[in-house]
């Protein structure tokens, strides 16, 4: 739906049309209400709260239009990967391996159907409410025209507040934020996938190690076996390499935008908790959504490094003193490897771990005690 799928049996023409769709995606958010927000973010350098209030809107348009880029230009390295996703499925396995992949899987469409249902609850907060003139965002005469606030906090070379001109800006925007959603969660969604595939094809690798014994011929099983693991390691990387920017900038996303949600809520609360119904709703919509798609990075990383050891205790716990010496010296190949742990960074620095995930969570809880302290 958005054109970003990999899949290298489209047509010239449906090529085509993927990256018109992308093309279209990509220039209305960033015409619509990046460019806008940026020149009201100017205008209103001097309040605080309105400066949050365009943040919260501006760093996940601005997120979601640089996922979009690195995966449109890593599109055709990604193609490897789906392709060895449909083999691992379609081949001939057994029923304890086809078990260990629907495990995996049930546990990715889970997260995809959660995220789903998360993000489209934003977008009902943020879009249904303003229709009926209850505003999600802290108004100003600076950035809004009384009775006529946009859904987001932008500002426009012409005045909005005419018609037809406000109808029009306000439908480009509830566009820019659909798409944007959609992109937002599809992409976190896509990288979801394919780690948990790749985590039930360690899990099953695992248990073809522990049970190298019950091969025929001993090495043509570990030859097999060395092979999957490196087809494993390879497509490990395409993630790393086509994703770590993006993680690096989600991160760095996520640290301001926790830090600043986290100061202007205790604001809201310290100053007696004098704001609608709707706009609480709709910051907590907003930490939480969030909140949830760091953490979604994070434990896919974990598990991911979790399984990746498990190879390596399984070469290990292997009974390779029961082989004969030049067997077991050929084990070394795996247990040299699966030594090296493999995981998806943020910008080749950071593992994206769970102990990673909290001390974030510490550093932004730091900051928001020094934006309190200097009120």
């Amino acid at each position: 739906m958005i054109g970003l799928w990999p899949d290298e049996k489209l047509s010239s023409r449906q090529k085509f049309f993927a990256s018109l769709r992308v093309f279209i995606i990509f220039n209305t958010i960033v015409i619509v209400s990046i460019i806008p927000a940026i020149f009201s973010l100017i205008r209103i350098w001097n309040d605080m709260i309105a400066i949050i209030d365009n943040l919260q809107i501006t760093l996940p348009m601005t997120a979601t239009s640089i996922k979009i880029i690195i995966m449109w230009l890593r599109k055709e390295d990604l193609m490897s990967v789906v392709n060895m996703v449909v083999a691992d499925w379609m081949k001939t396995k057994t029923l304890e391996e086809r078990d260990t992949m629907i495990k995996q899987a049930r546990v990715a469409r889970t997260i995809v159907v959660f995220g789903c249902v998360m993000m489209v609850l934003a977008i009902i907060i943020i879009i249904i409410p303003p229709c009926f003139g209850y505003s999600m965002r802290y108004l100003t005469n600076i950035t809004d025209a009384p009775g006529k606030p946009l859904l987001l906090q932008t500002y426009y070379l012409r005045d909005t507040t005419e018609s037809p001109y406000f109808e029009i800006a306000f439908v480009a925007q509830t566009a820019a934020v659909i798409m944007a959603a959609f992109s937002y969660t599809g992409i976190d969604n896509f990288l979801g996938l394919i780690v948990f595939h790749i985590c039930a094809q360690m899990e099953i690798l695992k248990k073809r190690l522990l049970n190298l014994q019950e091969s025929k011929n001993f090495y043509v099983g570990l030859s097999m076996n060395v092979q999957d693991h490196i087809r494993l390691i390879r497509s490990i990387d395409i993630i790393d390499n086509t994703f770590n920017l993006m993680l690096l900038a989600l991160l760095i996303y996520f640290a301001i935008l926790f830090c600043l949600q986290g100061f202007l809520i205790i604001s809201i609360i310290d100053d007696g908790g004098n704001v609608s119904f709707p706009r609480i709703c709709w910051l907590v919509s907003v930490l939480v959504n969030t909140f949830v798609h760091m953490c979604l990075y994070c434990v896919v990383g974990e598990i991911l490094i979790a399984k990746c050891e498990g190879i390596y205790h399984a070469v290990y716990n292997y009974e390779w003193y029961s082989l004969k010496s030049s067997e077991a010296r050929n084990l070394m190949l795996i247990m040299i490897r699966a030594d090296k742990s493999l995981y998806i960074t943020a910008g080749k620095i950071f593992p994206m771990t769970l102990s990673m995930f909290c001390s974030l969570i510490k550093t932004s809880a730091g900051y928001i005690s020094v934006l309190l302290a200097n009120r």
